[in-house]
């Protein structure tokens, strides 16, 4: 019993020291986001007292983002990203469980292994092509993400798939139903924790993406949150106490979203990797 105790003690305390450990960033960034400049510098841990308080930080960063154009393009790429990968990931995982031979399997290793290939060495070669297309803007980007985005998420799709009884589509399919609708009306209803799951993933990685806007965005109408942020760092200036402001503001959208769907997390990746 002494034992038992010593370790649920010892845990609590480790399980103590890990919150603290990954909390630690946002404390950093939500009490550094409402100082003047000059207080960010003299201490980072303090908290935002006296002279050093500016709530107007977030006023300014507001401004500055042009959050409300920022925030719509941020929104538009990132929905239709992640509307598109579910759509096209989903059929093409569903194909992949349902027709049995070799090509299926072999299609289905090779989205397994696109995931091992690093987004660095493809870019220059990828942004290249996109320009002689005439796609860096954001239709190429939502085109882009949906490449990137698809292998996890067929992967995903392909073991929750796995657990839908084909007896459902057998008998769909003799009620009078063809393949499309098998797959709308029978299929894609049942995938929805897996496809929660997805789309939270894809969103979360596409709205806070910074790499890929920067290399094919190039005009000022059409930035993103992320790319806006960058503009708080100058060659011979850097505003962290906008920067911080702006980062909060950035996050609340998608934290918001991931609250409100997070139930569906585990869920979605614990049956879709079940055989």
């Amino acid at each position: 019993m002494e034992n038992s105790g010593i370790k649920r003690i010892a845990l609590s305390i480790m399980s103590s020291l890990l919150a603290i450990l990954f909390l630690s960033p946002l404390y950093i960034v939500l009490t550094n986001s409402f100082k003047t400049q000059k207080g960010i510098f003299i201490n980072v841990t303090s908290l935002p007292f006296g002279e050093y308080f500016n709530p107007e930080n977030y006023v300014e960063a507001f401004s500055q983002l042009s959050f409300i154009r920022s925030f719509f393009n941020s929104l538009t790429i990132t929905v239709s990203s992640t509307v598109l990968i579910i759509i096209f990931a989903s059929m093409a995982a569903w194909m992949l469980v349902r027709t049995k031979n070799k090509l299926s399997t072999f299609l289905f290793f090779l989205f397994a292994a696109s995931m091992l290939i690093p987004f660095q060495s493809v870019m220059l070669p990828l942004i290249r092509i996109m320009g002689k297309l005439n796609l860096l803007n954001p239709t190429g980007l939502v085109f882009m993400y949906l490449g990137f985005g698809s292998s996890l998420s067929i992967i995903l799709y392909h073991g929750f798939i796995k657990n839908i009884p084909k007896e459902l589509e057998e008998a769909a399919t003799i009620d009078g139903c063809n393949k499309f609708q098998v797959f709308w009306l029978i299929i894609f209803p049942l995938l929805k924790p897996i496809t929660v799951t997805v789309s939270i993933l894809n969103a979360m990685w596409i709205w806070n993406d910074f790499l890929l806007p920067q290399l094919v965005i190039n005009k000022s109408q059409w930035h993103t949150i992320p790319l806006k942020m960058f503009f708080f760092f100058g060659q011979f200036s850097k505003k962290w106490h906008l920067a911080l402001a702006g980062l909060v503001i950035a996050m609340i959208p998608i934290v918001i979203f991931y609250f409100f769907a997070q139930k569906h997390i585990v869920k979605g990746v614990t049956e879709g990797s079940i055989k």
